[in-house]
């Protein structure tokens, strides 16, 4: 009897080891926290074409203007044969000017050469006669000279005679003397005739180049003056050029030679076009330089309008990420690199900007993935939550 409640004392303690595993089974598990990353938007660095081009602004204008004037002055415009807007051809007649009294002018010098002539010919005849005494007095003087030398002539008679003879040798003179003035005359008269005639050739105003007519002044019945206001503005060859100022950080990437896209003030349509000329000094002020580029299709621009220019330096295809993914600073430029959801600063070389998106040359490869704003809030180690979708994530 005295064993029993040892008995039912082992019993209890048996009972109790195989209800406590499943008592303990009943009770709740806690479980461990889980760590809150931060959602950061990514991006992949890729390979993609860039294009290195300067942006600059401008007007249009003529690579050539060519001014028009009339070569006769003091005469009447009579008929216009060009208008604002035609293209004309060279050597084309523009206008014409009033040549009557230029015509009225001619008959009166040919009249008076006419005049000359038959003075000259009068001179000639009177030169003749001189010479025709002169011999005549020449032969009396030497007879008179030997017959006074013989005593059978006065000293006097002699004297005569040697006084005769040189009077008509200085009538012949004379005489030669008028018909080398008239001659001279006649030339003079043959010039005016001739300035006369060259005056008539260019009372028809011409151009001496093919191209469009950007302006005219001139208006029928007015007088042609050559040193007012051109009569006609002509655009050689109708070429147009769209003038841009360029810093001068820019300007010494431009060539002559490199091709550019233009887009011109109210048109969507991109023009092509070509660097022609670049200044060779930039404004001491505005640290400026100017670029003309040649607009191909000129006759789809209008001097005077306002356009800007791309113009292409180069173009390449190599890892571009996007600008915000690119920190830039004193010390260089660098991104966040993110490997197994944690970010890692990396050092970075850029190169050409096109657009929204930097070339990387050094720091990183195609495919890896960077934060896409260098300005997040996350330093070197964070561990963070990738996110692709950029339109729907945010930093």
């Amino acid at each position: 009897m005295a064993s029993t409640p040892f008995r039912l004392l082992s019993t209890t303690a048996i009972l109790l080891s195989l209800l406590t595993p499943a008592a303990l089974a009943d009770e709740p598990v806690v479980a461990k926290p889980k760590q809150n990353l931060p959602a950061i938007v990514i991006t992949t660095a890729a390979t993609r074409k860039l294009t290195d081009k300067v942006v600059a602004t401008g007007t249009v204008k003529a690579v050539e203007e060519v001014y028009i004037q009339p070569q006769v002055d003091g005469l009447s415009i009579r008929t216009l044969n060009a208008d604002v807007g035609d293209k004309v051809e060279a050597n084309s007649t523009l206008a014409a000017l009033n040549d009557d009294a230029l015509v009225l002018q001619k008959s009166q010098m040919k009249a008076t050469r006419a005049k000359g002539e038959a003075s000259l010919a009068q001179l000639h005849a009177q030169l003749a006669e001189a010479r025709a005494n002169a011999e005549e007095a020449e032969l009396q003087r030497v007879r008179a000279v030997a017959m006074g030398a013989k005593g059978t002539m006065s000293t006097s008679s002699v004297e005569q005679a040697n006084a005769a003879a040189a009077a008509n040798k200085a009538r012949e003179a004379s005489a030669e003397q008028a018909i080398a003035v008239a001659e001279a005359d006649l030339k003079v008269t043959d010039s005016q005739i001739a300035d006369t005639d060259l005056k008539l050739a260019r009372t028809g105003i011409k151009t001496p180049v093919a191209g469009t007519v950007a302006s005219r002044n001139a208006r029928v019945g007015a007088i042609a003056n050559g040193n007012g206001d051109p009569l006609f503005t002509i655009i050689r060859n109708s070429q147009l050029e769209l003038v841009v100022d360029v810093s001068e950080s820019d300007i010494t990437k431009i060539a002559i030679g490199q091709k550019a896209r233009i887009s011109l003030s109210g048109s969507r349509e991109k023009l092509a076009g070509t660097v022609r000329l670049v200044a060779p000094i930039v404004d001491s002020v505005t640290r400026l330089g100017a670029v003309h580029v040649s607009i191909d299709e000129g006759e789809k621009a209008r001097a005077g309008m306002y356009g800007s220019a791309e113009i292409i330096i180069r173009q390449e295809e190599g890892v571009a990420l996007p600008l915000t993914a690119v920190n830039t600073d004193e010390n260089g430029s660098s991104a966040r690199k993110v490997e197994n959801g944690v970010v890692k600063f990396v050092n970075v070389e850029t190169g050409i900007q096109d657009g929204a998106y930097i070339e990387i040359l050094n720091g990183l490869q195609a495919g890896e993935d960077v934060v896409a704003k260098a300005g997040a809030y996350v330093r070197d180690g964070d561990r963070i939550t990738p996110v692709r979708d950029a339109s729907r994530a945010s930093n």
